[in-house]
């Protein structure tokens, strides 16, 4: 796991945690990403200092699933919320919410992902959609 300063074209400052190196750019040309407070996919990463390890052998270990900032504690919070109380669709997210919209399927909270073109359809449909500003933790059954 990878941790990076991030800022968006906003000008909005964020980290976030990548499997490896490689990840932030195929998420970033995936369109996966998006800023933590304003939704913008115009994404970059920011410069910052290495992280250098002053601890003693035998002190404990950090937790790295605490949130650092109040920011980070909001987007967990919003997190745990839209798992516990919405079903993931996973790519199928366009279709499904269109289909709600078209009182094709009965409404019903739903989340997953959409790409940049999906999401601008949906919006000029009038479907009432908005991004999350994290990537799933788990995947549709």
């Amino acid at each position: 796991m990878i941790k990076y300063a991030l800022k968006c074209a906003d000008g909005h400052d964020f980290e976030s945690w990548f499997a490896g190196a490689d990840a932030f750019d195929s998420l970033k040309a995936a369109g996966h990403l998006s800023c933590s407070v304003c939704g913008t996919s115009d994404v970059a990463k920011a410069i910052m200092a290495p992280r250098v390890s002053t601890a003693k052998e035998g002190a404990p270990e950090p937790d790295l699933s605490a949130p650092g900032s109040e920011v980070e504690a909001a987007m967990t919070k919003m997190r745990e919320a839209v798992e516990k109380n919405a079903t993931y669709v996973g790519g199928n997210f366009a279709s499904e919410a269109l289909a709600q919209h078209l009182g094709e399927q009965p409404d019903r909270p739903i989340w997953g992902e959409a790409n940049r073109e999906e999401a601008k359809q949906l919006i000029e449909d009038g479907v009432p959609v908005a991004p999350l500003p994290f990537i799933p933790s788990r995947k549709a059954n």
